[in-house]
């Protein structure tokens, strides 16, 4: 048996969008009621992943999504469940007794709508709401969350993010879009133009945003900063085509080589483009950088 008492919302959480963002607020507030700590459980990766056999692109790494529960809901734990080939295979009675009653020490679970789980999907919202009933613990069941008649998922978003719409995409997910990496040795070439930019290199299986220039804020060495971050293959200034995140963090001087850096995506300022010369790159750079400041200061967010 567990030894903690947790209200747990159950999901994938790609994104932490709005539509999670009701379970973990739900989850908050009974926690709060119980004394008990408010937890999220999750997995290391999509249950599509092994069922198909292919990767899904994903809004965020399970670390970003523990990151944004934390820091936007509250969440006291995230629980990081691995999904292997046991996992996918467990009959939908064993994991709510066995993983959420047992190992968790769930007193009340909150869910989606169409939260799915166990075996080839076959637990469901009602056969949670019945389980839980015979383990007594408590189920919420949360409805869809609607923006302008549209469903808020998971899908709808990765598609805004695809495309460049970094404002609607941070609209459904009711946040800025977190990328996060951990900085690495570039060909210095923006620090001879005095644009010093650091390098990230998304991870694995991560959706790329459209490629181009964004006006974001970032998360490093204990600070938070606005920077101009390009996000592509710098075609002005490589041919290899590897795609990188590269903020210029404005008003900044420090060694942040080999830390983890979040980037908060806000707003698409520009697509990815190549310029004639490495004059016209510094010129629109800076021109993006006062586009920056003053999304920033328009949006009450300096």
């Amino acid at each position: 048996m567990a030894e903690k008492q947790r209200v747990i919302a159950l999901g994938f959480f790609d994104g932490v969008h709005r539509g999670h963002g009701a379970l973990l607020r739900t989850a908050r507030e009974l926690a709060d009621q119980r004394g008990a700590i408010a937890a999220a459980v999750t997995f290391d990766h999509h249950p599509r992943d092994l069922i198909r056999g292919e990767p899904t692109p994903l809004i965020n790494t399970h670390q970003e999504r523990a990151v944004i529960m934390k820091r936007y809901y509250g969440t006291d734990e995230v629980l990081v469940l691995p999904f292997d080939r046991a996992m996918m295979e467990m009959p939908w009675r064993e994991f709510a007794t066995h993983i959420l009653s047992e190992q968790m020490g769930a007193v009340h679970v909150v869910a989606g709508h169409d939260y799915h789980f166990g075996y080839k999907g076959e637990g469901n919202v009602d056969r949670l709401r019945e389980i839980c009933g015979e383990m007594g613990i408590g189920c919420t069941i949360i409805p869809p969350v609607q923006i302008d008649g549209i469903t808020v998922s998971s899908t709808y978003i990765r598609g805004l993010i695809s495309q460049g719409d970094m404002d609607r995409a941070c609209e459904f997910l009711g946040h800025p879009h977190l990328i996060s990496g951990t900085v690495v040795h570039g060909k210095q070439l923006g620090r001879t133009l005095g644009i010093p930019t650091a390098n990230l290199v998304l991870p694995l299986n991560v959706l790329v945003p459209a490629f181009g220039v964004y006006a974001t804020r970032v998360h490093v060495a204990g600070g938070t900063h606005l920077a101009v971050t390009n996000v592509g293959v710098r075609p002005t200034v490589d041919d290899s085509n590897q795609v990188t995140v590269e903020p210029w963090i404005l008003d900044f001087e420090g060694d942040l080589y080999g830390q983890t850096m979040e980037v908060e995506l806000h707003t698409h300022l520009r697509g990815e483009r190549k310029f004639d010369s490495l004059e016209q790159l510094q010129q629109e750079i800076f021109r993006n950088a006062d586009q920056t400041r003053a999304f920033f200061v328009g949006a009450g967010k300096e």
